[in-house]
């Protein structure tokens, strides 16, 4: 019937197939899994056994580096001018912390100075390699290192411990020739991988020093040393849970650095400085030892371990006087005066006679003027003296390129291998150097050699290189190199002595001796009452120089803007008969002359030099014998220089005050 339902009846035996291969595929593919893996637990647990376990051991033990103490630095005396000191401290681990935030909150109760610096803290935090601890401050005090300590419970993350950091006793007196540490910068990453090498893992360490700047820095890598390692137990999210001794390694320390500077010496320079703005350079002119280099003003270079703020930063920066300068070698200056022994010693080459005269009226036909009216001159008398129109009136004799040669040969326009960069070269100029820099004008003029004859002009030195002239006039017979780096590590560096002799004839420099010393030591030298050591019969010989640091036209010359005023300097050597020390000041814009501002400094440092020298106080303490004539001083008296130790002077006119009128294109100030 249609309207019936119809009934299918499946095979039984189709439906039996069916299930039995859905059987043996899904018990195939069990058998082939079973299989897998059986194979690779045979592999694990057998073939690759070692490879896993010993990622297994370093899974659970991490290795952290430790930064290894710096090497020390130290005077000639063994006096520790840059160490280290015990420093408590307070670090975070990122990954310790629930909330970095609310951990920094709780710290600022507890450390308010922490708040100030709360964004360079995060960057640092987040900057840190995994579970790494990162200095938020230094130098806790034992009140608040016991705080942290006793509230560290309440400041998941937050530890405290006790490290050592780097430390200068003597603050600014070494300031700039040490120079001082710092955090590793990006640009310190950058500029090791420039170079092609991978930088060290110890330089991502938040608590790792370099140095940034003069010894610190030019020896680094002998300072720094080399870093240990903690190897820490950590648990599965890396935390530490203790310590194995045993598989540590200990930091090795850096080596030690002695310098021949003497820490008294650039003590007491610093101190005679007082608030004057300049340089001072003290060298042993027999081996070339730099036993004092100073810059004013200074800067504590301790503000810089930590981070110094940017608002000292910029204050220090921004100062006139830029006590972040080390004037002593990146400063350049006109020499003035001091720069005439050079230009002596250069006519004597050319063949002048030293006993040629030459009449001071106080103006020169170009009129260019003199400090003074000195009457009839002489070599002797022009150097004691510090006559102007007698050099320009003889300079072209020589020329400026022999002025220039002769120069050199005494030290100017070199950087000297003491072991720090930043030096300046300075100038002397040429007829080349004007062809090259004045190409509208290339010929050099005989009047242009009138103003780089007394040390002006485009005549430019550094302090440094003031004492290694002064020290090769003194020592007569060496071409005296200065030596800064004494040893390191315990290996001597070569001595200074170690060089050719000097290309001048011992009659010329004794000639231009003569006149330096009549200029500490004559009565009518121009720093005769400045240069009295008071040391027995020992004498100093000097020369003075007052720079000019602007065209005055016909105005006056005195200022009362600092910028404004001349420099001063005065170079020395002593004792006259055996010399063994040089001494260079540099006042900048000191605005006075040469023996009024810096005579008095060189002969005070001067004297603390030969005080602490044992066969100068034997020499001093010593009887004299009964016919020595020496200057003596005693409470401010000066007594009169022997006449056996200068050439005798030649009748001069007394000087009498300088005209204000007329061009002064390069005029030399009261030496």
């Amino acid at each position: 019937m249609s309207g019936e339902p119809s009934i299918f009846f499946a095979d039984v035996n189709e439906r039996q197939g069916s299930f039995l291969r859905r059987t043996f595929v899904v018990g195939g593919l069990t058998t082939l899994g079973v299989t897998a893996l059986t194979i690779r637990l045979a592999q694990l647990q057998v073939v690759q056994a070692r490879e896993y376990s010993t990622l297994a051991s370093q899974n659970q033990f991490n290795f952290r580096l430790v930064p290894p103490p710096r090497g020390r630095i130290l005077d000639r005396n063994g006096v520790t001018i840059a160490g280290n000191r015990p420093s408590f401290r307070v670090l975070v681990v990122r990954d310790e912390t629930k909330d970095l935030d609310q951990t920094l909150d709780l710290l600022g109760r507890l450390l308010p100075d922490t708040l100030d610096r709360r964004r360079a803290i995060i960057r640092d935090v987040n900057a840190a390699p995994r579970f790494s601890p990162v200095p938020v401050k230094s130098d806790l005090t034992w009140e608040e290192f016991a705080k942290v300590n006793l509230y560290a419970p309440e400041l998941p993350g937050v530890m405290a411990d006790m490290n050592e950091a780097r430390f200068y006793p003597y603050t600014g007196a070494f300031a700039h020739v040490i120079g001082y540490v710092a955090k590793v910068s990006d640009r310190d990453i950058k500029a090791i991988r420039d170079r092609g090498e991978e930088p060290p893992q110890i330089l991502f360490n938040p608590g790792f020093r370099i140095g940034r700047s003069g010894v610190e820095k030019a020896l680094d890598t002998d300072l720094r040393g080399e870093a240990g390692g903690t190897r820490v137990e950590v648990d599965a999210r890396g935390r530490v849970v203790a310590e194995d001794v045993g598989g540590s390694r200990p930091a090795v320390p850096g080596k030690d650095v002695v310098l021949t500077l003497d820490a008294d010496v650039q003590n007491r320079a610093l101190e005679v400085f007082g608030d004057e703005s300049g340089a001072c350079v003290v060298m042993d002119v027999r081996n070339g030892d730099i036993l004092c280099m100073m810059s004013a003003p200074s800067f504590d270079p301790n503000l810089f371990v930590s981070g110094v703020p940017t608002r000292t930063y910029r204050a220090l920066a921004d100062y006139e006087r830029k006590p972040l300068l080390d004037k002593a070698i990146n400063g350049t200056f006109p020499p003035g005066s001091t720069f005439k022994p050079a230009t002596a010693l250069a006519l004597l080459a050319a063949g002048v006679d030293p006993a040629d005269r030459v009449n001071c009226s106080g103006v020169f036909r170009t009129g260019q003027r003199c400090w003074g009216r000195h009457g009839s001159q002489d070599m002797h008398n022009a150097i004691k003296n510090s006559c102007d129109i007698y050099f320009y009136t003889m300079c072209n004799r020589a020329g400026v390129d022999l002025i220039r040669d002769t120069a050199m040969k005494l030290g100017f326009e070199h950087e000297f291998d003491i072991g720090v960069d930043n030096q300046r070269k300075g100038l002397l100029p040429s007829t080349e150097w004007k062809r090259r820099t004045f190409p509208r004008d290339p010929v050099w003029h005989p009047g242009e050699t009138t103003s780089v004859a007394i040390g002006q002009g485009a005549v430019t030195v550094n302090a440094l290189q003031l004492a290694v002239y002064t020290a090769r006039l003194a020592n007569g017979r060496k071409a005296i190199q200065p030596r800064l780096i004494k040893s390191v590590g315990g290996v001597d560096r070569p001595s200074g002595a170690e060089v050719p002799d000097l290309p001048f004839s011992v009659e010329h420099l004794d000639i231009v001796r003569g006149g330096m010393i009549a200029v500490a030591n004559d009565r009518s030298g121009t720093a005769y009452r400045q240069s009295q050591l008071g040391l027995g019969d020992i004498q100093m010989a000097g020369k003075t120089g007052t720079a000019q640091t602007r065209n005055y036209g016909s105005g006056n010359r005195r200022s009362n803007v600092w910028s404004q005023k001349d420099h001063n300097l005065f170079i020395a050597f002593a004792p006259v008969d055996a010399p063994r020390y040089a001494v260079v000041v540099i006042i900048e814009h000191g605005g006075r002359g040469g023996g009024t501002a810096g005579a008095p400094r060189a002969r005070e440092v001067m004297r603390t030099v030969l005080l602490k020298d044992p066969e100068m106080r034997e020499r001093i303490t010593r009887p004299p014998p009964p016919e020595a004539t020496g200057p003596q001083i005693d409470e401010g008296e000066i007594g009169a220089a022997p006449e056996s130790a200068i050439a005798p002077p030649a009748p001069s006119v007394p000087a009498t005050p300088r005209p204000t009128s007329g061009p002064r294109p390069y005029l030399s100030g009261p030496q």
